[in-house]
């Protein structure tokens, strides 16, 4: 730009700021905001004007004085005084810190009739005095009014909090390239001017916004899928960073949702610059300022928790400067170096946590030891009218090897779909119950409970006894002398019936109790307790089951899960666990054809459904997850059952379940499905596990886009338990892209702990645990395929429990500081 286009800018500059003034200071003055219009000119008012501050973020004491101090600056120029301001030295640039002064070229400032605005509190410059890691981050100078609820919606409290709030990513201003360098199918960054931007519609009442951008090698357009909000919060002329793989699009390359931010021209185009998490109003130009200030200004008192021959000994950076580094390194490799001292903090953490929790669980010792070798289990192995197979075997040894201590055993079994773990945990209950013990199986689900309550009494009364709907059931083993009393205990039972359990479990009177959740209330009274099974285990807090180990003296606790936790996982989140897998399945098991059918296949899906039912088979149809909700689920599944009996299939016998049915009917349901009385069962998702019918030859999932991995196979599990031949069908109406992964990974992978790697690489650790364990794995820094640095951190936190139990000495003061604030902070969330 000439000298006399810069003496045009700055007479307008000066004419916006008047009237910023005269407009009280609302932001009003120029089209889109003073920010647009500072980055818009950015370059050519660098010498008068911080534009990297942001106006919509002051308060209006900040503004009156910012805008006072820019119309001292720029002095009220007018284009024929460009001669008199190319003479004139330049001014120092002003910031929104910067205190307010008065020059002779200040213009005379009017009297007021009007009151006097009272004035904000003076903020400290951000080189101001050093605060403590604890102060809650409105003592930052950069974080006004506005800006303070932003970062709370954040979870960001403290300054430690803002300092420990890390980019999710680094926009590498070295490796910016060009519009006409753009390749497809790479991930890659470009700084553009956004020329034009627009509302399209798209199918429903989806909007996406796309726009034209360019620099001086070209143009390129951007598509924002269902944001076409976007078209009213982004404004032509301004400067993006937009981060994306281009992707060919009605044939020109263009980029499909990438990644977005105002280009704020940070600092220089030659290092890392950081992108943070932000939220709805918060900017990252604002966020860099406030996290900026907190490291210049609380950093120093960070104080590094881990000895330092651990340090050296693992090549581990400072704690300080890794935090440093994290935010603002010098290169990848700088990053990488950061991020791996932040996630072995957070590793050691939980693993500390979890064999901590093993030590003690077993240092306390009092377990009763169970014996097993006088022939009485062998005689149960006996009545079955099966084989074990080798890896059921090998389990059930390991399990009854444990159990015979008195140090509490503490191990997850973990199998495929159909492997046969049940048997194996009747197994260890019955020997509880042989040694004159009580033992109890806690479900996550009634119905599964309800399920586990059924089969346990049928394998123990050795098919002479049927199942029964009462609440006790008593089995007569031919090998015992004397019979057990089963006893189901859950929350949906009829006080007097809760009551009457509670008084004869507490009497020593129920040798196994089954049930959910309501095992763990106070009003449940174990005397006698020697064994707690816990089955789908990864569905129950480490809170839940401690709670159950509390029962009494400590039992031994045995852990099920039937959906294969990867080995990251079990690693990760059961290092208080010795494992134990059944890693094959009954002879004879035939592998389930799984196929997605399109939408417009129902038709003839039900024709193969009817052809299978006229062969002798039955089939399974699950209804839609329509929501979290019992009670819709249950009205979804009823008005499926009557579509399919009156429209598809009226001269077949259909049965309905749903996990809002008396367990009578629930059972009754079920009873005449295994006997051959029906035809069809349609289910909501209660039937995930736990239901045993070797004649059912089909499971069709209806709105299986809607279900995860994990869930799509335990329903597919159902079926394939017999002779004969059995599919899967997964009808999906509209799936989305992830959805559609999914089912093709279905139709692909049978074995369910290659599902189980696949199922934790698409959703991630937190949504593959669920809710109730997520916080587990709330890591900040670490990813759970950090299988080096995760190994490392349970070698030292087993190295240090042992060394020091207590972390008492000197050099152990931080690590037992810190894992007493990480373990306040976890008991905290999963309470």
């Amino acid at each position: 730009m000439t000298t006399e286009d810069g003496g045009a800018l700055r007479h307008t500059f000066a004419k916006i700021l008047r009237l910023e003034r005269q407009g009280g200071f609302r932001n009003r003055a120029v089209a889109g905001g003073m920010d647009a219009f500072l980055q818009r000119w950015r370059a050519d008012l660098r010498p008068l004007v911080d534009a990297s501050v942001s106006y919509a973020d002051m308060d209006d004491a900040q503004r009156r004085r910012w805008v006072g101090e820019a119309l001292s600056l720029v002095g009220d120029a007018a284009p024929e005084t460009a001669a008199a301001s190319r003479a004139a030295p330049n001014p120092k640039p002003i910031t929104a810190a910067a205190p307010a002064k008065s020059t002779p070229n200040s213009p005379a400032r009017k009297t007021s009739t009007k009151p006097a605005r009272k004035r904000a509190a003076p903020r400290p410059p951000a080189n101001a005095t050093p605060l403590r890691l604890d102060d809650d981050v409105s003592r930052l100078s950069s974080v006004s009014a506005r800006v303070k609820p932003r970062l709370n919606r954040l979870g960001i409290q403290t300054v430690q909090d803002l300092i420990y709030h890390f980019p999710h990513r680094h926009d590498d201003f070295t490796k910016i390239r060009s519009i006409s360098e753009l390749a497809p199918g790479e991930m890659q960054t470009t700084i553009a001017t956004l020329w034009e931007i627009n509302e399209t519609s798209g199918r429903g009442r989806s909007k996406s916004a796309q726009a034209v951008v360019g620099d001086d090698t070209g143009n390129i357009r951007v598509i924002w899928f269902n944001q076409g909000y976007l078209a009213k919060t982004l404004r032509p002329g301004a400067r993006l960073v937009i981060s994306g793989t281009p992707k060919l699009y009605l044939g020109r390359l263009a980029f499909q949702s990438p990644e977005y931010e105002i280009f704020d021209g940070w600092d220089n185009a030659a290092r890392l610059a950081p992108v943070y998490p932000l939220t709805d109003g918060l900017y990252q130009r604002t966020l860099r300022r406030c996290v900026k200030e907190a490291l210049d200004r609380a950093l120093a008192r960070m104080r590094d928790y881990l000895p330092s021959d651990m340090l050296r000994a693992h090549d581990l950076l400072p704690l300080k400067e890794a935090v440093s580094r994290m935010h603002y390194p010098d290169s990848a490799d700088d990053a990488e170096a950061a991020r791996r001292r932040l996630a072995f903090d957070e590793l050691l953490m939980l693993q500390l946590s979890v064999a901590r929790r093993r030590v003690e669980w077993q240092s306390s010792g009092g377990a009763v030891p169970l014996q097993s070798d006088d022939g009485r289990l062998d005689g149960f192995l006996d009545t079955l009218p099966y084989a074990l197979t080798d890896a059921q075997r090998r389990s059930l040894t390991e399990i009854l090897a444990d159990m015979r201590r008195d140090i509490p055993m503490s191990r997850l079994l973990q199998g495929d779909v159909g492997s046969g773990k049940t048997v194996v945990a009747t197994a260890a209950l019955l020997t509880a119950a042989l040694n004159g013990c009580q033992a109890a199986l806690m479900a996550p689900t009634e119905i599964l409970a309800e399920q586990h309550f059924l089969t346990v009494t049928a394998m123990l009364s050795d098919g002479s006894q049927a199942p029964s709907s009462d609440t006790y059931v008593s089995a007569q083993l031919p090998s015992l002398d004397k019979p057990l009393v089963v006893g189901l205990l859950t929350g949906s039972l009829p006080k007097r019936a809760k009551d009457e359990i509670h008084r004869r479990v507490a009497a020593a009177e129920v040798d196994i109790l089954i049930g959910t959740q309501a095992l763990i209330q106070s009003a449940v009274d174990i005397p006698n307790l020697a064994l707690v099974v816990v089955d789908e285990q990864h569905r129950f807090g480490v809170m839940q089951r401690s709670t159950l180990r509390r029962k009494g003296a400590p039992p031994h606790m045995l852990a099920m899960s039937a959906t294969p936790i990867p080995r990251s996982l079990a690693l990760t989140l059961c290092g208080d666990l010795d494992l134990s897998s059944i890693d094959e399945l009954p002879p004879g098991r035939r592998e389930i054809r799984t196929r997605r059918v399109e939408p417009e296949q129902r038709t003839a899906t039900y024709g193969f459904i009817r052809k299978q039912v006229e062969e002798g088979r039955q089939a399974f149809v699950i209804c839609p997850l329509v929501e979290e909700s019992e009670a819709i689920q249950a009205r979804a599944a009823t008005e499926e059952y009557e579509r399919l009996s009156k429209a598809v299939f009226p001269d077949l016998r259909l049965g309905l379940l749903h996990g809002r049915m008396r367990f009578s009917e629930k059972e009754e349901a079920m009873r005449r499905f295994q006997d051959g009385d029906l035809h069809i069962l349609v289910s909501t998702p209660v039937i995930e596990v736990g239901i045993d019918v070797p004649n059912a030859s089909v499971m069709l999932i209806d709105g299986a886009d809607r279900f995860g991995l994990a869930q799509l196979h335990q329903f597919r599990g159902r079926v394939g338990r017999g002779a004969h031949q059995s599919h899967c069908l997964l009808l999906a109406d509209a799936p989305g892209q992830e959805a559609r992964e999914r089912l093709k990974i279905m139709e692909r992978v049978s074995d369910g702990f290659r599902l189980a790697e696949e199922d934790l690489r698409i959703r991630g650790p937190g949504d593959y645990l669920g809710t109730r364990q997520s916080g587990l794995l709330d890591f900040k820094v670490a990813r759970i395929t950090d299988q080096d640095i995760l190994l490392l951190a349970r070698k030292e936190a087993r190295r240090l429990l042992t060394d020091d139990p207590e972390l008492a000495r000197d050099e152990n003061a931080g690590v037992a500081a810190r894992l007493a604030a990480y373990t306040a902070g976890l008991s905290a969330e999963m309470s």
